[in-house]
């Protein structure tokens, strides 16, 4: 038998009656439970569904009624179910973006202090190794300047014995020659030359070790568990990360 669909929301008694296709005459009012599919009496009588079960065509249509509509409250349920994830879904992935910027702030605000730490510090340990140049440079120019005055007055002094040298009469190269003699004498007791102690001019002692910072700097990473009950709150105020705990 052919079964042609009608509208699930009208009354059995305002269908209109479908006509077996093996008994012309006969009206569609039963179901074959065997074959699922509705069928005349006369089929289940002397045709082909004489060996099936069979059920009345209204409740049939009544339990499939019943049974469809179910299915549609349950799929709208569900799809409401689905529309409230989806949703809920979209808050997350808003919270997730929010969350990313406030920590990359965070991380740019760390890294900045960072920066500034270690360019204040830097700036003290170039101002050690420029204060102990500056005392360096001083006590070596002052010895610059003791040498060549020394320098200057033996120079006059080697002068002035020239000239002495020259003169004719000997009372008064007598009487010169004694002052400068003199003076060559002074001269030259003052004339050991005072150099620096050994290793005066090296200044390596100013070297730095940073190999272990640097070994610290590269692994530092974010601490596991920082954060995430907050997050998981919707806490207002955020946490600063601890930066470098895990190595």
């Amino acid at each position: 038998s052919v079964f042609s669909s009608r509208p699930v929301n009208m009354k059995p008694e305002q269908q209109q009656q479908l006509m077996c296709d093996d008994h012309e005459e006969e009206k569609i009012n039963i179901y074959c439970v065997s074959c699922e599919t509705p069928t005349c009496s006369m089929c289940k009588v002397f045709g082909r569904h004489k060996d099936c079960d069979v059920a009345p065509l209204g409740s049939v249509y009544m339990r499939q009624k019943t049974e469809l509509s179910d299915g549609i409250a349950i799929l709208v349920a569900s799809n409401d179910n689905i529309q409230a994830a989806i949703s809920q879904l979209e808050d997350i992935c808003h919270t997730v973006e929010e969350s990313g910027r406030r920590q990359r702030e965070q991380l740019a605000a760390h890294f900045s202090g960072l920066v500034s730490v270690l360019e204040e510090r830097k700036q003290e340990l170039v101002g050690h190794i420029s204060r102990e140049q500056d005392g360096k440079l001083k006590h070596l120019r002052g010895l610059i300047r003791r040498h060549s005055d020394h320098q200057e007055a033996a120079v006059t002094l080697v002068e002035s014995g020239i000239q002495t040298m020259e003169e004719q009469h000997m009372a008064v190269f007598i009487q010169s020659a004694s002052v400068l003699l003199e003076k060559m004498a002074v001269t030259a007791r003052a004339s050991n030359v005072e150099r620096p102690e050994l290793g005066f001019e090296s200044m390596s002692h100013f070297s730095i070790d940073t190999d272990h910072l640097t070994e610290m700097l590269h692994n530092m990473d974010f601490c596991s568990g920082v954060g995430d009950e907050e997050d998981s709150e919707d806490v207002g105020e955020e946490s600063e990360p601890d930066f470098g705990c895990r190595y």
